[in-house]
């Protein structure tokens, strides 16, 4: 004869207090799980503010060299290197250090491409105040493009580095994270074609938009 158990039986109790034990040590697991990946998130999210933090910084800035006005935006005793639309340099051994230079190309430069295949396109932090952009990208080849780009027209301060117009490289370190010593740059400017010759580019178009009107109106044979 099988034995029924009342509710308010010690073996009822018993097993309504393992089923709440156990409910508990889910809900304490499940909690637990929840926290550590909330802490693994914070720490990653810690981790990538960091490396933006320590990444190597490029900082570009022109300047007139025969200006006395401020003495650190002026060439140093040695003087500054002449250098054409396209040029090559090196980051200083100790990998940070200024390097100057003097646009003696003949032309104005509207752009800036500094081609680099050491240091990451993401790590790189760009700063300047001569072209209204800074971007950094890879390329199909795997070199870095640093290109600073964009020019305002007038008394605007960003208008690219004119001719004869001095300006220097910074490869300065952030928390202790230098530049790789050494490391190769090639150096390409873009420039605009000088008002002479895009004066003799208009007249040669109206010339030809005109002799195309004269031919649309001459009289059919």
């Amino acid at each position: 004869m099988n034995e029924l158990t009342s509710p308010e039986s010690p073996a009822s109790w018993e097993r309504v207090t393992q089923l709440d034990l156990y409910g508990e040590q889910e809900t304490s697991m499940r909690i637990s799980q929840i926290c550590a990946v909330a802490v693994l998130l914070v720490v990653a999210s810690v981790m990538a503010f960091g490396d933006g933090i320590n990444d190597p910084k490029i900082i570009i800035r022109n300047f007139n060299s025969n200006s006395n006005a401020n003495p650190d935006l002026s060439c140093p005793s040695q003087g500054c290197k002449d250098v054409g639309v396209n040029f090559t340099f090196s980051v200083p051994k100790r990998g940070t250090g200024i390097l100057f230079f003097t646009n003696t190309s003949g032309k104005n430069w509207t752009s800036l491409a500094l081609i680099e295949k050491g240091e990451p396109a993401i790590d790189i932090t760009c700063v300047q105040v001569v072209f209204l952009n800074c971007t950094t990208k890879t390329l199909k080849n795997g070199s870095v493009e640093i290109l600073l780009s964009g020019v305002h027209g007038g008394l605007n301060p960003r208008n690219g580095i004119l001719n004869g117009q001095s300006f220097y490289i910074n490869f300065a370190k952030v928390n202790g994270v230098p530049w790789p010593g050494g490391l190769q740059f090639s150096a390409h400017a873009g420039t605009v074609p000088e008002p002479g010759t895009v004066a003799l580019m208009m007249t040669g178009l109206a010339a030809m938009v005109s002799r195309r009107k004269m031919w649309k109106i001459r009289p059919k044979a």
